[in-house]
């Protein structure tokens, strides 16, 4: 097993979005194991945060763009990349805009970043997703495929072919992580002449100038176009060169938009949460299909977790037991319903509860046929989820849990009398403000039986309103 690594100092950097060209402080910070990649708006009220999660992209059309509670960040699949290709795992990325510095179009710069920064091992085990069997997901409207297969490392394969006489079939290899710096990070954006005319007439790349993009010349320029891109530039000396580009940039690799197009997918699928280990074999890449590969991987890994009951010894010594539980929580019998906490991490909890015959609520909720109520297997995952999210202060008697919502709730089977409730609560993200959002799950008989995603506050005993 590998450990977790984050960044040894903050590290910042300034310049403009490519899309919004608004200018931009960007910084990179460490952030503590389990905590992951998310992006801090700092540049509004209450600083919000988007996690680095598939399942907030909103838009795929010129770049990947997040979105929570309004809230969004575009273009930042060459930050996660870097992120990514550096082997980094818990990382705060603090902008004050909603876009980070395009810079020249690549992930280098952000590379440059963190290796001025220094990368940090921390004391805790990384979580991997090890692919089994192939997964794959085909765009029916474009033909793009992309798949994941067994491997013993992180690979990747890219094949694109534009269909244009100046830039035809290209492929990509990444063959192992270790080679992200040398042979792709420094890959840039592209566009063809006629997308960027398009963008330019829009004013939809405020950002963008020649030397933070490969333009590839797929038409004639007429005049209106080379005025265009002169005014748009502010550059009086506008050519194609012979290899059918703009002499703006002079290419670092003949396959250099096919290695870009690798490096969107390192950026794109970092979206999944967990690091992979499997071979991604892409074809016609894109971020609409990157981003939608992303989710089917993390609803495949989120059910696989949901499916796995807890490996726990029943016999061993526990970390915690009732008295010691107790401790923590106000509640008492007959509504105190775990009995032993056998993990707790900053992230992660697990305890049990034994469903004994003579449970009060057994005499009168279906008597002749018994069954734990619904309501109080999911007040046990409650009470799981609040020690953990009362191990986060130093003085968890001093306060109460509360519980603002539960979503997603389902029940699977049944718990009789004699049953072993065996309880877990994931934190889905970062405890701020006393708020805990974490995903809870209950097995019995080495089968799931109840599910829910769990938000709560702690508060202060002294500061509850009587």
């Amino acid at each position: 097993m590998s450990k977790q690594k984050t960044l040894k100092k903050p590290v910042s950097t300034e310049g403009v979005g490519l899309h919004t060209g608004k200018k931009v402080t960007m910084t990179f910070k460490p952030a503590p194991p389990n905590h992951g990649i998310i992006f801090v708006r700092t540049d509004l009220e209450g600083d919000p945060i988007i996690e680095a999660n598939a399942d907030l992209v909103s838009d795929t059309l010129r770049g990947t763009t997040l979105e929570k509670n309004g809230v969004k960040v575009h273009t930042v699949e060459h930050v996660l990349a870097a992120i990514t290709g550096m082997d980094l795992d818990n990382v705060i990325i603090e902008l004050d805009a909603p876009e980070p510095p395009i810079k020249d179009g690549s992930a280098m710069p952000f590379v440059e970043m963190i290796e001025q920064a220094g990368i940090e091992e921390q004391d805790a085990e990384r979580e991997v997703y090890v692919v089994k069997e192939n997964i794959s997901y085909v765009d029916p409207e474009t033909g793009s495929e992309i798949i994941i297969m067994p491997s013993d490392k992180f690979q990747v394969t890219c094949m694109v072919d534009f269909g244009t006489k100046v830039l035809g079939t290209q492929n990509a290899y990444l063959k192992d992580l270790s080679e992200f710096k040398t042979e792709i990070a420094a890959a840039r954006t592209f566009s063809f002449l006629h997308e960027l005319e398009a963008l330019l007439r829009n004013n939809l790349i405020k950002g963008g100038n020649l030397n933070n993009a490969i333009v590839f010349v797929d038409k004639e320029i007429d005049e209106s176009t080379m005025d265009l891109l002169k005014k748009s530039f502010n550059k009086d000396d506008i050519e194609v060169k012979p290899n059918g580009i703009l002499n703006n940039l002079t290419l670092r690799w003949p396959n250099e938009a096919a290695r870009h197009k690798l490096l969107d997918i390192i950026g794109d699928v970092t979206l999944v949460g967990t690091k992979l280990q499997g071979k991604i074999i892409a074809n016609k890449p894109g971020h609409k299909i990157n981003t939608a590969f992303a989710k089917k991987l993390r609803k495949i890994i989120k059910n696989e977790k949901r499916s796995n009951v807890p490996d726990i010894d029943l016999n061993a010594p526990p970390l915690y037991n009732s008295m010691e539980i107790k401790k923590r929580l106000p509640h008492r019998f007959p509504f105190l319903l775990i009995d032993k906490i056998f993990k707790l991490t900053p992230t992660t909890v697990i305890g049990v509860k034994n469903v004994t015959a003579n449970e009060q609520f057994f005499v009168g909720h279906f008597p002749d046929e018994p069954v734990m109520p619904g309501v109080l297997i999911l007040e046990a995952m409650a009470q799981t989820g609040g020690i953990l999210v009362l191990d986060s202060v130093d003085d968890p008697q001093n306060y109460l849990t509360y519980f603002l919502k539960m979503n997603n709730v389902k029940f699977k089977r049944k718990v009789h009398p004699g049953d072993t409730l065996i309880l877990k609560a994931d934190l889905l993200e970062p405890i701020r403000r006393g708020i805990c959002h974490m995903q809870a799950y209950a097995y019995a008989n080495n089968k799931l039986v109840a599910e829910a995603e769990m938000m709560a506050q702690i508060v202060r005993k002294d500061k509850v309103i009587k």
